[in-house]
Formats: C-alpha cells, sequence, structure tokens
C-alpha cells in the first residue's frame, strides 16, 4: 500500500475547456509540470480542483489521466469531498478504480452532522475501501473544525493514515503533531514555513500549481534547517499569492483565486485556457494583466 511520507502535494487545477468539459491535454501537461518539477505527489479534486463543481463523470475522468501520466512515478491523492457518508463511498470507490492511491475525505457537511458523529464517518469510508484516508480540516466550507481529539482518536485506531489541515489553527495542528504520529499536511500558502517549523511533514499550496519550484526550494530549506532561505522563499511566494485578489469587489474570492490560478497557468503555457466552473465570475483582461504582473514580479515570466 502506497505511503505518505509528506513533501510537496500541490492541489492540481482542472483544466477546462470553453464549453467546462475536461481539458484532457492541458491536464496531461500541467501533471508533467509538476512532477517534472520534483513534487512528492498530486491531490486530485480537491478545492483548487473546483471539486464541488465537477460533475462526478468529470471528477474520475479527472483521476484517470492524472494517476496515468504519472504511472506510479509519484503518489496521486484523490478528493472523495461530499455531503455525507453513502455518498462519500461511492466516490471513494470510484476513485481506487481511476487508480488513486490515498483518499482525502472531509467531515459530512451540509446534513446536520455532530462531531461525535464524524468518527463513525471516517471509519465508514476506511472500511469500504482499502486506501490511505487522509482528513482534510477545512471548516470555512465544511462549516465546522475536525475537533483535535477526533483526529486523535482515529489515528489511534489507524483509520487516518494523514491529516491535511486548511484550518490556519497552528496550535490545533501542533497539538496533533504532538498526539499523533499521523503524517500532517499545511494547506496554508502563506505560513508554509511556520507549518513546516513546528513539524508539519508537507504542503498542500494552491499557487503551487503556478510556482511549484518556489515551494520545493521552501520546502527543501527547511528540511535542512536553513530557516533563513525559508522564510525568504516564503516572503517571494507571499507577495506572489496576492495574485488570488485581483478580482476582489468584481466577484468572490474564491472565483478570484482559481481564475488567476488558471490564468498564471496560460501564461506560463502550461494550460490552454482559464476557464472555471460555473457560476463562478470570470477574470476580465484587466485582472489577466495584473496576474501577468504578479508573475513577472515572482520572476515567473
Amino acid at each position: 500500500m502506497t505511503q505518505l511520507d509528506g513533501g510537496v502535494v500541490p492541489p492540481v487545477c482542472t483544466p477546462l475547456t470553453p464549453e467546462r468539459e475536461l481539458d484532457v491535454p492541458s491536464l496531461e501537461r500541467l501533471a508533467a509540470f509538476l512532477i517534472d518539477a520534483g513534487m512528492h505527489g498530486l491531490f486530485v479534486t480537491g478545492s483548487t480542483g473546483e471539486v464541488a463543481y465537477l460533475p462526478d463523470e468529470t471528477r474520475y475522468r479527472a483521476l484517470e489521466v492524472v494517476a496515468g501520466v504519472s504511472a506510479g512515478q509519484v503518489p496521486v491523492l484523490a478528493g472523495i469531498i461530499d455531503t455525507t457518508t453513502p455518498r462519500v463511498i461511492e466516490h471513494a470507490r470510484a476513485a481506487k478504480a481511476a487508480g488513486a492511491d490515498a483518499l482525502v475525505a472531509t467531515a459530512p457537511f451540509y446534513a446536520p452532522t455532530h462531531p461525535v458523529e464524524f468518527p463513525g464517518h471516517f471509519r465508514a469510508i476506511r472500511a469500504a475501501v482499502d486506501l490511505p484516508l487522509v482528513a482534510y480540516d477545512i471548516p470555512v466550507s465544511v462549516g465546522s473544525k475536525l475537533p483535535t481529539e477526533v483526529v486523535v482518536e482515529l489515528a489511534a485506531d489507524g483509520t487516518l493514515s494523514a491529516l491535511k489541515d486548511s484550518s490556519g489553527d497552528l496550535d490545533g495542528l501542533r497539538a496533533v503533531l504532538e498526539a499523533t504520529d499521523l503524517v500532517c499536511y499545511t494547506g496554508s500558502e502563506t505560513l508554509a514555513d511556520l507549518g513546516l517549523f513546528i513539524g508539519t511533514h508537507g504542503l498542500v499550496p494552491g499557487i503551487g500549481n503556478v510556482d511549484p519550484h518556489g515551494f520545493l526550494r521552501l520546502y527543501q530549506a527547511a528540511k535542512r534547517g536553513d530557516w533563513a532561505a525559508a522564510r525568504a522563499e516564503q516572503t517571494r511566494l507571499r507577495k506572489l499569492f496576492e495574485v488570488i485578489h485581483v478580482g476582489d469587489g468584481r466577484m468572490g474570492r474564491y472565483s478570484s483565486a482559481i481564475g488567476a490560478f488558471k490564468e498564471g497557468l496560460v501564461a506560463r503555457g502550461v494550460i490552454t485556457g482559464g476557464t472555471t466552473s460555473l457560476p463562478m465570475i470570470p477574470l476580465n483582461d484587466t485582472e489577466r494583466a495584473a496576474v501577468r504582473q504578479r508573475l513577472v514580479a515572482a520572476e515567473l515570466l
């Protein structure tokens, strides 16, 4: 069974055609670009991959494409994110069939669920599909934080292999690191160096699609204990991450961020177009130009 060992594991964008079909050639180029950059894994159909917007067949086809490009070079993690346990288990089975090496699941959402019910949710997924299971803590989307005591309980009985923490709660993440032997990833682009400093094993940065080499340099500097170099790289990446604000005031922050990531990949010649899912608002010419200016400032163009 695949072992998750940390490192830089970007949540892969999902390139779409103007008709919002999966752009397979662009996705193949993106997966190859990330692998060639030295990424330690690829996380397909996560938040940056627009998982909540994609039809099921698009989810599974995207996973098949990335798994095919990887061909065992790096682990492929599949987001199996949905509202309730039965639906998540369906995605888990389909993900394994499509080539996933590990599964990433949130706690249930929308359907009223109490934290005391979270352990049963994760245990049912793990019992249904024999792949490493990563708990995804993203309160902004789920509506509630995954309690530390639940993570500790599920680590102790072997249900979980890893945690992806996108809560921004570094103290809570430190508590998990101290109480378990889980492989822990931070989803923060701007606090990646601090996450590594407290012992986090890996990074899952959305803008790592656009600048995978920068996050690899940050990770490698932290691994060798060169915190000055890690901090300097984090400062550069933090400025680049401000690209998510190009659409502020005209669209939602998520639309702006996903549009900016995709436009950055277009500018770098990795994908063909920056189409995003409905009902996200697309970037206009001024905003696309602002993305390119940020990439120039980051010495990516």
